[in-house]
């Protein structure tokens, strides 16, 4: 089976030495991309989700420093490895290094065989300890845990969108499961998309498995991503049909207990929990809420989510 390439993200403001190690490491095993400078940097990283960065620390802009910074406060991108390039040799500036985040540390002039063996280092115990979703590459259910537990525990308000796709089983079998791969594979792409545009930064997305995901936000940013994934998802995964499909607006195949049914286009419900009204103390409570109140939504026509609105 084909397995992607690792992608490495190499940060520096010397086109020159971006270029050299970008050469020096063999494109059979990498992925390589390139920033110039701080804010760039911290755009790619939220867009591409790189397996690793190789960080500058003097960029304009922002220095490296603050970049790794930024990194670990974004529930999405704070164990993604970070190696700190830099041309001073104090070790003052290397714990400054480690303390914003770092997990290595470069000084310049280095050795490229050296670099290529640390960063592999760093991408095994990526790899090995991360949990993300080997399809969408977002985190998994161990990063969904720890993330709404520690709402739960700060007594905070938030909210949780839980997002399932409505008839995904028939498409799977219908159009095959590499079809149904690339639905999930779009869902994370677009729920991403979701709440970059109507979110906050420190907004989580995990992907639980299968077509199920979870993202947790402000009570008051919930609604609007809500909107905004159903406007994303309907436009979106009409692309995944055939036009004759999309033209009888719907597909025959078997439903769970075998009966031979027609689906329709595939739509999308999402559930949103909060603590507004109402105080979260466990894991269990939330989620036995947020399936009471995916079966109102899947009761709705079409895409919809349900937001709880109940005083209790």
């Amino acid at each position: 089976m084909f397995e992607p390439r690792p992608k490495i993200l190499i940060a520096d403001d010397d086109e020159t030495l971006r270029q050299l190690i970008t050469e020096a490491l063999p494109r059979h095993k990498f992925e390589v991309y390139q920033a110039a400078d701080g804010p760039e940097t911290l755009d790619t990283v939220k867009n591409l989700r790189p397996d690793i960065v190789i960080l500058d620390v003097m960029m304009p802009g922002m220095d490296g420093m603050e970049v790794c910074r930024s990194m670990r406060e974004n529930p999405q991108t704070r164990n993604i490895p970070v190696i700190m390039l830099t041309a001073r040799a104090p070790i003052e500036d290397k714990l400054k290094g480690i303390e914003s985040g770092a997990d290595d540390y470069i000084t310049k002039p280095f050795d490229f065989m050296e670099l290529q063996a640390r960063i592999e280092m760093h991408l095994r115990r990526y790899l090995r300890e991360s949990d993300m979703s080997p399809i969408t590459e977002l985190p998994g259910n161990k990063a969904i845990e720890e993330e709404l537990a520690s709402h739960l525990e700060s007594g905070n308000l938030f909210a949780m969108c839980y997002v399932d796709l409505d008839d995904f089983k028939a498409y799977n079998d219908y159009y095959g499961f590499l079809a149904g791969s690339e639905v999930i594979r779009m869902t994370g792409r677009m729920l991403t998309d979701a709440v970059n545009n109507k979110g906050d930064e420190g907004d989580f997305l995990g992907h639980m498995g299968g077509d199920d995901f979870i993202i947790l936000t402000s009570i008051e940013k919930a609604e609007g991503i809500s909107k905004e994934i159903i406007r994303l998802f309907d436009e979106r995964i009409r692309e995944h049909y055939e036009q004759e499909d999309l033209e009888k607006g719907y597909i025959v195949a078997s439903d769970r207990r075998g009966n031979v049914m027609r689906f329709p286009v595939m739509t999308i419900s999402i559930s949103v929990v909060h603590n507004e009204y109402r105080k979260l103390t466990a894991l269990s409570q939330v989620t036995r809420i947020a399936a009471e109140l995916k079966k109102y939504a899947k009761d709705l026509e079409g895409s919809g989510y349900v937001f709880d609105r109940r005083k209790i």
